[in-house]
């Protein structure tokens, strides 16, 4: 590539516990493995737990979030139809007791510490939650998926009571709302936008126009 030649960013707004999300990055690495030219990924977290979390870090289903037993029953024939549509198997169709803080925590301290094997640990902590049906909030898993891909455990333990880290995840997800970012995932690509588990080529689309 030469010095003027520029490569495309692509901005992925996403939480772990979003079955759609999964989904999503499954197409989204379908249309990478067909394309010709470098890009660039940005993680962006998002916090689809928020007003939902007790202080043990449990859920409060007692909260009215607008999502119904009819909702959610949507939700998993949608999830069924794109699992079938993009040929991927599920341990679960959703998860509404796991909460992704954690992983977040301990994904953004890997993305920022170790930034070459951010892409791996993203990957495993998916894989954990929805093929091996995980609980991802707990910190031993999240340090059990961290020593199998060869990170070092402790650290992200520590990384999950860091509460300076905490804080900046918590920056993440108040620029999210102020992106105008309401759900996941969003991908964005120089201030346009695909919402959705959405196909490869409508990614194409997205990044390299009609």
């Amino acid at each position: 590539m030469s010095e003027t030649e520029t490569v495309d960013r692509l901005t992925i707004y996403a939480d772990y516990v979003c079955p759609f999300c999964y989904l999503g990055k499954r197409s989204f690495e379908r249309y990478r493995d067909d394309r010709e030219t470098p890009l660039e990924v940005e993680w962006h977290p998002f916090d689809l737990r928020s007003g939902k979390r007790n202080a043990d870090g449990s859920i409060d289903h007692a909260v009215d979030d607008g999502k119904d037993d009819d909702y959610y029953e949507q939700a998993r024939e949608n999830v069924r139809r794109l699992q079938e549509k993009y040929g991927v198997e599920m341990d679960q169709e959703i998860a509404i007791e796991v909460d992704s803080l954690n992983a977040q925590l301990a994904s953004w301290h890997v993305s920022e510490s170790d930034p070459d094997r951010w892409a791996t640990f993203d990957a495993a902590i998916y894989e954990a939650l929805w093929q091996d049906g995980r609980d991802i909030g707990d910190p031993d898993v999240l340090a059990a998926i961290a020593e199998e891909i060869g990170l070092a455990p402790g650290e992200i333990r520590d990384a999950i009571d860091d509460e300076g880290l905490r804080a900046e995840l918590e920056e993440l997800f108040d620029d999210a709302r102020r992106q105008g970012v309401t759900g996941v995932p969003t991908f964005v690509h120089e201030g346009r936008a695909a919402r959705g588990a959405v196909p490869p080529e409508q990614l194409e689309r997205l990044l390299e126009g009609e």
